[in-house]
């Protein structure tokens, strides 16, 4: 029989660790795997791929930013009923919930994901308490599983200790996310950008950890060289009514050269419209999906020091200090002297060889077979 395993998240967004959720749950194999998935809140835009692959998902129908008591007894009646033998939980409030929950449903295992870096910088207080609670209670699981070598770091040093610690990079899905260079033109014309400029882009949502502002004011110094350039902003946030957004690029003087496009369901088309991507984070960043998709669509990267950028970067593009704008324009000129499509083709080679779906996925599928016991052969 295949082995039952539980995915419990706090949404269904379109963040990392979702995407991450739906492209392993719809790729395992069903021979070995029996998956269903519960979002603690009214699951977002990724619950439709689970559905459309067969994937039970169920809401437990809390309130962000609310406990429910409701919500804990709701899911530990499911996990009664459907009797996973492993419950796999994704980010902090999941986690301390299915602990909750493990200790009366009681499956044979539990297992956190851990997917942040650097959360000291962090200036939400609950979330602060949370990350404290959970370091009592890092014992319960029997493995916690990271997604980059910095992250187990940072959650050793606010006081995490395991049982064992699961290493797993994302994996980027490499049909979806590919160079579309002779599309170009057309691509660009949808989101009337320039068809001839160059273009910088960063795809983020609107939050301090993303410093966005660093972002901007590199772009308002990169264009004193480079008038011509472009920049997008693409994600929740970036959308041309976000008053404080438009007031930093008129006072920067960037005019019409930055385009908001907001939040894209078809962000594999975004991507290979740019021909610099850029991640400007500061904090919190453990393994930026973002530079994976981009480089997958033969992009070079700048990104800041934050969580394993620099191993994902490599070569194939530059790493720069936080909060440093002079140093962030200087790199994308690198760059542009450097040689955009050969670096941005070796950039495509090194996730291939490096964070494939399929890797993730065996991966995953190793642990839990090693868990409970079965052969991965």
């Amino acid at each position: 029989m295949p082995l039952r395993v539980c995915h419990l998240i706090t949404d269904l967004d379109t963040g990392g660790a979702e995407r991450s959720l739906v492209n392993l749950v719809t790729g395992m194999d069903q021979n070995k795997f029996e998956c269903d998935v519960v979002s603690l809140i009214e699951p977002g835009a990724m619950a439709r791929p689970l559905v459309e692959a067969g994937v039970p998902v169920t809401s437990l129908h809390m309130q962000r930013g609310r406990p429910s008591i409701a919500a804990l007894f709701a899911l530990i009646r499911h996990l009664r009923a459907t009797r996973p033998a492993i419950v796999q939980t994704w980010l902090y409030h999941a986690d301390l919930i299915g602990t909750l929950a493990a200790l009366a449903a009681r499956p044979r295992f539990l297992l956190w994901n851990v997917r942040c870096t650097n959360m000291a910088q962090d200036t939400d207080k609950p979330i602060k308490w949370l990350v404290r609670l959970l370091a009592m209670l890092s014992r319960r699981p029997d493995a916690i599983v990271v997604n980059s070598q910095q992250g187990q770091r940072d959650h050793e040093s606010l006081g995490y200790r395991p049982r064992r610690w699961a290493n797993i990079p994302n994996g980027v899905d490499l049909d979806h996310f590919r160079p579309r260079r002779s599309e170009r033109a057309t691509l660009r014309a949808r989101l009337n950008l320039d068809p001839e400029a160059f273009t910088i882009g960063l795809v983020a949502r609107d939050h301090p950890m993303k410093d966005v502002g660093t972002f901007l004011r590199a772009a308002a110094l990169f264009i004193k060289h480079w008038p011509d350039a472009q920049f997008v902003l693409s994600g929740e946030g970036f959308a041309a009514d976000n008053a404080n957004l438009k007031s930093l690029i008129d006072r920067l003087e960037l005019g019409d050269r930055v385009f908001l496009l907001g939040r894209r369901p078809d962000i594999d088309a975004i991507y290979p419209t740019f021909d610099i991507f850029t991640l400007c984070s500061i904090y919190g960043e453990g393994f930026p999906n973002v530079v994976c998709e981009a480089m997958a669509c033969g992009l070079p990267c700048v990104g800041t020091a934050v969580g394993d950028t620099a191993e994902i970067i490599g070569d194939c593009g530059l790493i720069v200090p936080t909060h440093q704008p002079e140093r962030l324009a200087e790199a994308w000129e690198a760059l542009c002297t450097r040689g955009i499509e050969s670096t941005g083709a070796a950039a495509r080679v090194r996730v291939a060889a490096r964070y494939g779906l399929d890797r993730m996925r065996e991966q995953y599928e190793a642990l839990y077979l090693s868990l409970s016991g079965a052969s991965c052969s």
